[in-house]
């Protein structure tokens, strides 16, 4: 699933093609909104919370969000696009873009005044300009027993974490995937981590990765081969469990 940091640069690129200019083109190819024309808008501005993204015209917000597989891509009227026609969901275009969503895991058209309704219940966005670190610690600290390493995947307590990151913000921090929330002995120091984290990602890319994918590779601090497990959410048991990357040697496991 994209990253906060992934959407940030996808508004970006979508922000150079759409916004300030008139929609000349406006195909929603999802069977909701298939008579909806925004043709003769102009797009206000294009912008994120978290993972979600939304393209502005005066009145409406398109709201999507990329799920698994959803990607935005970006063409001059006419090009070839190089992904599957019957994968795009939506097309907005310009006359010197044509902007394509393809295989967008969710797109709805709001008022803007309702917008606020798909954020209201998010966790502080990591990328936002109204970032507070307090209340993402606060909402961490009201499920203390739950592993750091599934409660930072829960946007309702900050937003923009995927999986990549949080391997990487644990491993930055020493601290053991499994370790309850209220056991976590700097937790404002982690959450500032991964506001550090996601921020250089946004705007200082690209990311190498110190522990993701590095499985039986050697960790950078000790040497000792990181390794990958399966960390599930009891309260979620039908979710796919998801592989969390560490050292066992630099981040001990509670107790052991």
């Amino acid at each position: 699933m994209p990253e906060g940091d992934a959407v940030f640069h996808t508004a970006a690129r979508l922000r150079k093609a759409l916004d300030g200019k008139v929609l000349t083109r406006s195909d929603f190819r999802v069977p909701r909104y298939a008579t909806l024309d925004l043709r003769g808008q102009r797009v206000e501005s294009v912008g994120t919370y978290g993972k979600h993204l939304f393209v502005r015209t005066p009145e409406l917000s398109v709201h999507t969000h990329l799920k698994m597989e959803g990607e935005w891509r970006v063409f001059a009227p006419g090009q070839r696009w190089n992904r599957p026609g019957f994968t795009a969901r939506l097309v907005l275009g310009t006359e010197d873009a044509e902007a394509v969503g393809f295989s967008l895991g969710l797109v709805e058209v709001l008022r803007r005044g309702e917008e606020h309704t798909v954020t209201d219940h998010l966790g502080p966005d990591l990328l936002g300009p109204e970032w507070d670190a307090a209340e993402a610690v606060r909402r961490l600290l009201r499920k203390p027993s739950t592993p750091i390493g599934v409660a930072l995947l829960d946007q309702t307590n900050l937003a923009g974490i995927g999986n990549i990151y949080r391997s990487e913000i644990c491993f930055l921090r020493r601290v053991h995937p499994v370790t309850p929330v209220g056991e976590v002995d700097d937790l404002p120091g982690l959450v500032e981590e991964a506001h550090r984290v996601l921020m250089q990602a946004a705007h200082e890319p690209p990311w190498r990765a110190l522990a993701y994918g590095r499985q039986r590779r050697p960790c950078r601090r000790c040497g000792a081969n990181l390794v990958v497990h399966l960390l599930g959410d009891d309260a979620h048991a039908d979710r796919a469990e998801r592989g969390v990357y560490f050292c066992p040697r630099c981040q001990l496991q509670p107790d052991s």
